[in-house]
């Protein structure tokens, strides 16, 4: 069996999902309450181990897994699109592509309104006025608004790594002390 193989039935099941959810939210002029559905669920799936285990783990039985994610649905304020799919992603046990759903949503909602999104790493969570600046520096480099995509990663003691597209910024602490070890090695 090629490895490749459950990763590619992960990501057209989380398609056939995604497509369905934005054609409704888009037919009903709802994106941005999609937009803020998947900002949601996905700060949810970095935040809770709990959430993780929710959607990930074979020990819960469907009518748990589904009667969960309702009550979590609710607390959340999804819309009904989300909240019906997620409902109905439990009781077909296929919770587990929620990652790649959310994804595919982001990368649809983005393309539809002629926006880009940048994949940021920071050492440390950035603040809402961080981002907005950050926002502001990439649209003036890209020409295009851009979304960003933030992951916390201690490991890089300080500064940011930036990806939009296919270009890759790298200003972190680690990457500079790594510069450095390298030059030392090359001097002695």
């Amino acid at each position: 069996m090629d490895v490749s193989e459950p990763a590619s039935i992960s990501t057209g099941i989380a398609s056939r999902y995604a497509i369905a959810i934005f054609e409704l939210a888009k037919e009903d002029g709802s994106l941005d309450q999609l937009r803020a559905d998947t900002d949601t669920i996905s700060s949810s799936l970095n935040d809770s181990e709990d959430f993780r285990d929710l959607i990930h783990s074979p020990l819960y039985a469907r009518d748990e897994q589904q009667a969960a994610i309702s009550a979590i649905a609710e607390r959340m304020e999804l819309s009904s699109y989300m909240a019906n799919t997620l409902r109905l992603m439990a009781s077909k046990r296929r919770l587990f592509v929620l990652p790649e759903l959310v994804r595919d949503l982001r990368r649809r909602i983005t393309e539809e309104k002629g926006e880009i999104t940048a994949d940021v790493t920071a050492a440390t969570e950035l603040t809402d006025e961080q981002r907005r600046k950050l926002a502001e520096t990439l649209k003036s480099s890209v020409g295009r608004d851009v979304n960003i995509n933030l992951s916390v990663d201690e490991s890089l003691i300080g500064g940011l790594v930036v990806k939009v597209g296919s270009k890759m910024i790298d200003t972190s602490i680690r990457s500079k002390l790594n510069a450095l070890q390298n030059t030392m090695r090359e001097v002695g």
